[in-house]
């Protein structure tokens, strides 16, 4: 066999390797952006959860007619701003995440002052509904809390991948950008005060 015919095999054998390489890399990088994907369809399912939850304690509070209909009416519009608020997986940049987070936050700081004052009515304290309805908004925050922790990790899974030497020069031919975190939101870092 003469040297030409080995360096052509040869130069075969390096591209399939490169090839194959290339196409494993990109199988990976897929597999990761999906499993991102899901990771926030999670984060958006426990969402809605805590929004469909809120009609139900709207309604359990409004049979008590000398209630503060300002803030149920706070309530009800934190809500619609809320689920309003819609990202596309494909673009989840830490800017259109701060965007749902502000949302969420809203509907949040509502919920927060809706159970403060119903401190103030022990009648509707001691309500079945109303107590089984605090429960179950209390178990989707838990489970808020664990789906942008697993959000966050699948994030980080894929960042690091796509940035790493030589994906990141085929995540970038493909069009593989970086996605954004949940983060705290500013001020969390200090418990807030409650005064009656």
């Amino acid at each position: 066999m003469n040297l030409g015919k080995i360096l052509t095999l040869g130069g075969i054998a390096l591209a399939l390797i490169l090839v194959f390489s290339m196409c494993g890399s990109y199988n990976t990088a897929v597999g990761k952006d999906e499993a991102l994907k899901q990771a926030w369809s999670q984060v958006e399912n426990q969402y809605q959860r805590r929004a469909d939850l809120i009609p139900n304690l709207v309604n359990t509070v409004k049979g008590y007619a000398n209630f503060e209909q300002q803030t149920l009416q706070a309530v009800v519009a934190a809500r619609a701003s809320a689920t309003q608020v819609k990202i596309d997986p494909a673009n989840l940049t830490p800017e259109a995440i701060q965007r749902f987070e502000q949302a969420q936050q809203g509907l949040s700081g509502a919920l927060g002052r809706l159970l403060m004052v119903t401190e103030n009515y022990p009648e509707l304290k001691a309500n079945q509904n109303f107590m089984d309805l605090q429960k179950q908004l209390e178990g989707t925050e838990n489970r808020i809390s664990v789906e942008r922790k697993n959000f966050n990790e699948a994030v980080q899974d894929y960042n690091s991948y796509i940035r790493k030497f030589p994906t990141n020069i085929l995540a970038g031919m493909f069009g593989f950008s970086p996605k954004g975190y949940f983060q705290a939101t500013p001020g969390s870092e200090r418990a807030p005060e409650v005064k009656f």
